[in-house]
């Protein structure tokens, strides 16, 4: 049971007990990016999670360069992968959407055509979710995280 003040995660968003009601059995939950927005949910909601720890981001984040990007059989089929990645609520699966669109953009940008909208779009969704948590756990702002993130990858990457 989660107490007032814990930050979970509701679905996709990190968010803050902000009430606990033990008679309804109800959280009051406020997603720590929009706090004009109150939900609530009960005890039992299997869509309510802890956050991961501080560990378990610094082995995702080790697992990065190792993490296979999305393979297409059909260019047609990308959104629903990605939709199907973005749902599952696995790390791994937004690291891959964030490697496979931000390297899908960087080709077609190399080619003097502009970057796919839907690519940027999924990019941004994936950054955001995975950032929001990570920020949370490692006790950074957003974009502290999304730098510290990027500077681990390369510092791995440089060691190869």
């Amino acid at each position: 049971m989660y107490k007032i003040n814990d930050v979970v995660v509701y679905i996709r968003d990190v968010c803050k007990i902000s009430d606990v009601d033990n008679k309804s059995k109800y959280y009051t939950l406020i997603p720590i990016n929009d706090k004009s927005l109150t939900i609530k949910i009960p005890f039992n909601n299997d869509k309510v999670r802890g956050l991961i720890t501080k560990k378990e981001v610094e082995a995702i984040i080790k697992k990065i360069p190792q993490i296979e990007l999305i393979d297409f059989n059909n260019d047609k089929m990308v959104e629903h992968e990605y939709k199907k990645l973005l749902h599952s609520n696995e790390h791994e699966n937004l690291i891959k959407i964030i490697k496979t669109t931000y390297l899908r953009n960087q080709d077609r940008i190399n080619q003097n055509k502009k970057a796919s909208e839907k690519d940027s779009s999924f990019f941004n969704i994936a950054e955001k979710l995975l950032y929001n948590e990570f920020a949370v756990v490692l006790g950074k702002t957003y974009d502290e995280t999304k730098n510290f993130v990027i500077n681990e990858v390369n510092k791995m990457n440089n060691k190869k």
